[in-house]
């Protein structure tokens, strides 16, 4: 009997010293994470962090936890960088460790790890090299990437002309034209306006960016594991998607059926060159899978967010026309009123310059960033973050920041401009993120905001339905972006 209790005790004090060293071997693992409201479980951070206004969330945990902190998103544990110190210190000072594609649940689904965007590791590397040679190559082909957006531009001007002055939506004006511009680029060519596939696909882009900041797709994010298998709306962005890559396949298929290896028409066909130079070596990762969904996300990025960013900016000018005034006046110095613009105009029209930063500013058009990763075990700030972290560089928080940006809420071209009226730089301005995971379509981008509204105040002014200080251009929606209101304008022949 006192044998068998001895024994009892001996047992026990194994166990509990093995409870004592799991235990501080797993702390030890996990080191000290960044501060941050205690969770709950299931649910998390959710009574901190609500689901319709997840940036504003994020602000209010900074004032209280600091630039660096930790919430769980349900069962979901995320690091947040506020600020640009922050935010430049980990993607670009430690940008190898940061450089891997967070979590984002409500895409993972359809693109499972293939894609630019959605890539890890080696064939992230191998993917992005490739897209931004090819991109580069097309920019300096025999008919540029400018050329293709100036002519882009006149069809744009064309269909603005057709309004006779009367009230109208730019939305769709603006997508149709902007997504043509990409459109040349990976499938070799532009759809007329009135193309019923090519609204059709519009229409899907403009619903699923919508759909990707609505509370059930960060519902979705957080209670993947649940979520996937119950009926609902969160079900969407899955099915719009989907559709889209039915029709980027099909484009592929086409253009098997009559590739030249010696005359490439588009990225599809470089990038079907591409894998036919490399099908015998393994490592590849050059394959229709990943040939799909890239082209799929140059497809969308290179439609929505740049057509969104004009949206808000007719909204901006029109909040401020003494803004649109003085770039009227620049555009008539410079330009004048027959000449097409140009790339090279640019750099003699400081003010315009920085009216196009500022839009982009004040638009943040992804306010969280698309989410990263540490791809090992990494000290941050003192911290230690195990490898798998996801990591929200909160770009919204980096393009308000007010040690850089001297009135973050108002919009001031000021920011962008020096004393003498010079247009000067400023590193905390990063639309586009930064680091190893900066957008590919970064140069693409910026000429096309140049481009098309020196091209449209050429000949336009904007005219709003509302007193300039009656128009609201807050988002209609703030989560994954920031999507532009609703509203209508008249266009008045200069």
């Amino acid at each position: 009997m006192e044998l068998g209790g001895a024994l009892t005790a001996f047992l026990g004090t194994c166990i509990f010293c093995l409870i004592l060293v799991s235990a501080w071997k797993r702390r030890r693992k996990t080191g000290k994470l960044p501060p941050g409201p205690t969770p709950l479980p299931f649910i998390g951070n959710l009574l901190q962090v609500k689901i319709d206004e997840p940036f504003r969330s994020f602000l209010a945990l900074r004032d209280q936890y600091g630039p660096v902190f930790t919430v769980y998103l349900g069962p979901r544990r995320v690091v947040v960088l506020c600020g640009h110190e922050a935010v430049k210190e980990a993607l670009v000072d430690q940008g190898e460790d940061f450089s891997g594609r967070g979590e984002l649940a409500s895409l993972d689904r359809n693109f499972k790890g293939f894609g630019v965007a959605m890539a890890n590791g080696e064939r992230w590397k191998q993917l992005r090299r490739f897209s931004l040679t090819t991109l580069r190559n097309f920019g300096m082909g025999k008919r540029s990437i400018e050329e293709r957006i100036q002519e882009e531009a006149q069809y744009l001007l064309e269909a603005f002309r057709k309004t006779e002055g009367l009230p109208f939506d730019p939305t769709f004006f603006l997508s149709r034209t902007v997504s043509n511009v990409i459109s040349s680029v990976v499938f070799g060519t532009r759809f007329d306006y009135e193309d019923k596939t090519f609204l059709a696909l519009l229409r899907m882009m403009n619903e699923s960016f919508m759909e990707m900041s609505t509370p059930w797709a960060q519902l979705y994010d957080m209670y993947s594991c649940v979520m996937q298998y119950l009926p609902g709306r969160h079900n969407r962005i899955y099915n719009i998607i989907e559709e889209l890559k039915g029709f980027v396949a099909e484009k592929v298929e086409a253009n098997q059926e009559t590739l030249d290896p010696d005359n490439p028409r588009d990225f599809i066909d470089c990038f079907l060159i591409q894998m036919e130079k490399e099908k015998g070596n393994p490592s590849s990762e050059f394959n229709v899978t990943n040939l799909v969904l890239t082209t799929l996300n140059l497809f969308f990025a290179g439609t929505e967010t740049v057509s969104s960013t004009l949206r808000y900016g007719f909204l901006f000018l029109m909040k401020h026309p003494e803004v649109e005034e003085k770039v009227h006046q620049e555009i008539d110095q410079v330009i004048g009123r027959n000449r097409i613009p140009a790339v090279t105009d640019r750099m003699s029209m400081p003010y315009t310059d920085a009216v196009i930063h500022e839009i982009q500013r004040l638009t943040d058009i992804v306010p969280l960033g698309v989410p990263h990763t540490v791809i090992r075990d990494t000290e941050f700030r003192g911290y230690f973050l195990p490898k798998g972290t996801n990591v929200f560089p909160l770009l919204g928080s980096v393009l308000r920041d007010p040690r850089h940006f001297s009135s973050p809420e108002e919009f001031n071209p000021g920011h962008f401009l020096d004393e003498g009226g010079r247009f000067k730089k400023n590193e905390a301005f990063v639309p586009f993120s930064s680091g190893k995971r900066v957008c590919v379509g970064e140069a693409l981008a910026r000429m096309e905001l140049f481009l098309y509204l020196t091209t449209v105040l050429q000949s336009f002014s904007l005219k709003p339905l509302l007193p300039p200080k009656d128009i609201d251009a807050s988002p209609r929606m703030s989560g994954f972006g920031n999507i532009p209101p609703t509203y209508q304008l008249c266009l008045i022949p200069r």
